[in-house]
C-alpha cells in the first residue's frame, strides 16, 4: 500500500511539473509573439495556477493507481514489447485512445454546461475571461475528477504500447494548453484545410469560451458536427492567426 501511495504522489508531482512547464512555455511564447495579450490578467492567472495545481493532485491519483497496477501487478494492457502486437496496431491504438477520450470529454463537457453543474463546478473554468495558456487545467475538483479517470481506465481494457501512451499524454497536454492560449499557433492553411475542418485548435475552442453553448469537443469536431453543436471558428482569433510578432491592432 505504501508503494501505491508513493506512486500516486510521484504522479501528482509529475502532472504538476508538466503543467507548469508546458503552460509556462506557451505563456512565454505568447508574451514574445503576442505582447500585451495577457495584460491585466495577473490575478486571473494566479487563480488559474492555483486551481490547476489542485487538479494535478486529482489527476495524479488515478494515474498513479494505473502505473502501480502495471508495474507491480501486471493488470493493465500496457505493453513494451513492440513485437507482441502488429505494428499497424500502434497508430490504431493511438486513435482509439484519442477518440474515446474525445467522446468522454464531449459528453461530460455538455453535462457540465447544464445549469446546476455549471454553477457548481464548470463555472471555475469559465471564470477565465479570456482563457490563457494557464487555463488548461483550471478546474473545480468535480470537473477534474471527470477528466482524470478516462485514460487510466482505458489502460485496463485497451492494449497500448508505452510509447503510444506517452504520445497520447503529450497530445492531451499540448492541445489542452494551446486550445486556450488566446491565439492560433497553427497556420491558416492547416486550420482551414479539409483535415483542419475535423480537428480542434484554439480557433475552434475559443468560440466555446465566447458563446458557451457550442464547440464542446477536445480533439475532433466529430461529435459537435453530429450533434449540431459546431458553430465554427472564433472570428476574434481569426484576426490573430499565426505567430506574428508585433502590436495587437486587431484587439483595439
Amino acid at each position: 500500500m505504501s508503494g501505491l501511495l508513493l506512486t500516486a504522489l510521484a504522479m501528482t508531482v509529475i502532472v504538476a511539473l508538466r503543467y507548469l512547464a508546458t503552460s509556462g512555455l506557451f505563456a512565454w511564447a505568447t508574451q514574445k509573439l503576442r505582447p500585451g495579450l495577457y495584460e491585466g490578467l495577473s490575478a486571473q492567472i494566479r487563480s488559474e495556477i492555483g486551481w490547476s495545481l489542485a487538479s494535478a493532485a486529482i489527476y495524479g491519483i488515478p494515474a498513479g493507481i494505473a502505473l502501480w497496477a502495471w508495474q507491480e501487478l501486471g493488470w493493465t494492457k500496457i505493453y513494451t514489447d513492440i513485437a507482441s502486437h502488429p505494428i499497424w496496431y500502434i497508430p490504431l491504438s493511438l486513435f482509439i485512445y484519442l477518440f474515446a477520450h474525445d467522446t468522454w470529454f464531449y459528453w461530460t463537457h455538455r453535462w457540465m454546461h447544464r445549469p446546476k453543474w455549471f454553477r457548481i463546478a464548470h463555472a471555475v473554468h469559465h471564470a477565465s475571461k479570456p482563457p490563457t495558456a494557464w487555463t488548461a487545467m483550471s478546474f473545480h475538483p468535480i470537473e477534474a475528477l471527470t477528466g482524470a479517470v478516462v485514460i487510466p481506465a482505458l489502460v485496463f481494457v485497451v492494449p497500448i504500447h508505452i510509447g503510444a501512451l506517452g504520445l497520447v499524454l503529450a497530445i492531451m497536454t499540448l492541445m489542452g494548453v494551446t486550445n486556450h492560449m488566446g491565439w492560433e499557433m497553427f497556420p491558416r492553411w492547416l486550420v482551414h484545410s479539409r483535415a483542419g475542418n475535423w480537428l480542434i485548435t484554439a480557433s475552434h475552442h475559443e468560440r466555446h469560451h465566447e458563446e458557451y453553448r457550442c464547440n464542446y469537443g477536445l480533439y475532433f469536431r466529430f461529435w459537435d458536427r453530429l450533434c449540431g453543436t459546431d458553430r465554427g471558428l472564433s472570428e476574434k482569433l481569426a484576426q490573430r492567426q499565426g505567430p506574428r510578432k508585433g502590436p495587437l491592432e486587431e484587439t483595439a
